[in-house]
């Protein structure tokens, strides 16, 4: 595999975690019962994302704007409907007309048809224009989270679950999408609602609109109180659906495991516990949410009786006509409509800021070092790796690599040995610079690695890792994956060099059977014969094997040994191997222990100083005694 596209792999790998380390980690979401920190700051910066949309946005507001006054005349002309209906039944009734006016109601009615046909429209056309930019900033939070994944150091990765950043991508992206397309026309138009309203009620009767304007100050006493007291509930909902995806996420990548060491109850319980929090939390937000609704309906009922009394009173006093009671009565029922939905509005937004939270915290994290601005480009690679006094640690007051100095000639091959821990793996990821060292220098022909570009340095490496990589396609772009423009002969060239183009024929399907989403359908071996086919098709100067026999059986790693020969003939090679038997004909073996190098020299070297590496190698095949 390509080490530059392995990149991701490794950032992948580092990132998932066993069952049980999974609560141990501090989430990099918002705390339960946090508030979003900075609630006008993150709508602030939401705005400006939406930048590129202003005009789009004002022209929806306009339409908005537009379709509600439309809506807002109707009543009033409806009005003067009713009002010829009722004084022309009346005139009829005493004598002193012809009856109604049919020909003068239905010119009214034609009217008030005629607008709301051009409201329903200009709402309809609204929506359109909403949804498509709803989804177009949808497409591009997902776009440049999927961007940053790739920018941000693996340090990152170290803490944070795979289900928090997979909350991120899905649950709170839709979160601010639906409010995009839902939320904000909705805003427009209940504000342009309650101020057109209220004009109509004032010019209808200014003593009713003060009557009706009563329960407002109450209506917006217990809003604030609802938001203020859902918003955390609504803040811990969004985390702990996040840490519900990962935990579940991480169940079912390690299932087998679970199983193998009986750890099912421990699972549920955990699951039980975080989808308890999930359930409190939502159950209780929602129920804060929904309280609005009938809360306010109680209060607008209120308003709408004393309107009713007040209306009637004034008709006998001959202040208003029927016609504008029946007009006044539908906008104090629309008046009210309004302010739910803006009541209503207000804890999506809360919810809203909370997830956008998440999602620009995201964005916003520290990147890896910048490349520099003028990159080495190497016409003809040799292959010279040179450590200079390299020291390192994961935290700064943890080192791992203490002094470590060494340096590789080209085509050597470079066996790298030790105990657990010593930082054989880590001495990897600082030459494909996955991290970058705290003191010292690492060189690939006489050049350091930080005056090239990430993506130029890692085409020099091919990696097969002990942990295979392997997804959902075919066995045949599985291996492509090493070098995108490959040929199929030469794909199948490179599993021949693998040992492996034999095992593929006799699957259904051969080259072209599809692996399923963890690759399960093959066997462990079979998957690490893939990854070295890969390698193989890759080419490059410099090659990168971590454990790559690790998960065959002694017969198919005698011939996985004989075509790695072959493949690091000439070529630059660091073997990082627990089973000491596979280096036995390495250039040059790196004894490590507790980040520094131990002992240095050949394999049979190094057994004659019956040191470190004897002890070592010794441990491995020394025969133990049998007890009767």
């Amino acid at each position: 595999m390509n080490a530059n596209q392995n990149h991701n792999q490794s950032a992948s790998k580092r990132s998932q975690s066993t069952p049980r380390q999974t609560m141990g980690r501090r989430s990099m979401g918002l705390r339960p019962g946090e508030k979003a920190r900075d609630f006008k700051g993150t709508l602030r910066q939401l705005i400006q994302y939406l930048g590129k949309y202003n005009l789009i946005i004002l022209a929806v507001m306009l339409l908005a704007a537009g379709s509600t006054v439309f809506a807002i005349l109707g009543p009033r002309i409806l009005g003067r409907a009713t009002t010829l209906l009722f004084e022309g039944v009346v005139a009829q009734i005493s004598g002193r007309g012809s009856g109604i006016d049919f020909p003068a109601v239905s010119a009214i009615l034609v009217q008030v048809a005629i607008l709301y046909v051009i409201s329903a429209f200009l709402q309809f056309l609204q929506s359109y224009i909403m949804a498509g930019v709803s989804i177009d900033v949808t497409y591009r939070f997902r776009q440049d989270i999927s961007s940053k994944i790739n920018r941000l150091p693996l340090q990152y990765f170290d803490k944070i679950s795979q289900g928090e950043v997979l909350s991120r991508v899905t649950n709170d992206v839709d979160t601010v999408s639906q409010t995009l397309n839902q939320s904000l026309s909705q805003i427009i138009t209940s504000v342009t609602s309650v101020v057109g309203i209220l004009i109509m009620m004032f010019s209808i009767s200014w003593t009713m609109t003060l009557i009706a304007l009563v329960t407002v100050p109450l209506s917006l006493v217990v809003i604030r109180q609802v938001v203020r007291n859902s918003q955390k509930y609504f803040t811990q909902q969004q985390e702990y659906l996040g840490h519900v995806n990962g935990h579940v996420e991480e169940m079912f990548a390690g299932h087998v495991v679970i199983k193998a060491f009986n750890a099912e109850e421990e699972s549920i319980n955990t699951f039980n516990r975080l989808n308890a929090t999930l359930y409190s939390s939502a159950w209780i937000s929602q129920f804060l949410s929904n309280l609005i609704m009938p809360t306010m309906r109680v209060i607008s009922n209120l308003g709408y009786v004393a309107v009713s009394i007040l209306g009637g009173y004034l008709a006998i006093q001959g202040t208003i006509t029927v016609g504008d009671i029946q007009a006044f009565i539908q906008y104090v029922r629309q008046f009210n409509q309004p302010l739910m939905q803006i009541a209503n509005i207000s804890n999506v937004l809360q919810q809203t800021a909370a997830a956008a939270e998440r999602v620009f915290e995201f964005i916003n994290e520290p990147e890896e070092v910048e490349e520099t601005a003028d990159p080495i480009q190497l016409d003809r690679v040799e292959g010279q790796v040179e450590f200079r006094h390299v020291q390192f640690g994961y935290e700064p007051e943890e080192v791992v690599i203490k002094d470590f100095s060494f340096k590789a000639e080209p085509g050597q091959k470079i066996a790298i040995v030790g105990p657990t821990g010593a930082g054989k793996t880590t001495l990897v990821k600082l030459l494909m610079r996955f991290y970058d060292v705290d003191s010292g220098a690492i060189l690939v022909d006489g050049h350091n690695i930080k005056d090239f570009k990430r993506n130029d340095l890692r085409k020099l490496f091919a990696m097969v890792l002990q942990d295979t990589w392997l997804y959902n396609d075919t066995i045949a772009e599985n291996i492509r994956f090493g070098r995108d423009d490959a040929e199929d002969e030469e794909v199948i060239r490179a599993a021949t060099t693998a040992h492996v183009d034999h095992f593929i024929r006799t699957l259904p399907g051969g080259y072209q059977m599809e692996l399923n989403e963890d690759a399960s359908n093959i066997s462990a071996g079979q998957k690490q014969l893939l990854t070295i086919a890969r390698a193989v098709l890759a080419d490059p100067p410099m090659l990168i094997l971590d454990e790559a026999t690790s998960s065959v059986d002694t017969r198919t790693e005698g011939l996985i040994q004989e075509a790695m020969d072959r493949l690091m003939h000439g070529r630059t090679s660091f073997i990082i191997a627990h089973r000491l038997s596979t280096i036995r004909n390495a250039d040059l073996i790196l004894v490590m222990r507790d980040g520094d190098i131990v002992e240095q020299g050949s394999h049979d070297a190094l057994l004659q100083q019956n040191g470190f590496y004897a002890e070592l190698y010794n441990s491995q095949f020394e025969i133990q005694p049998v007890l009767f």
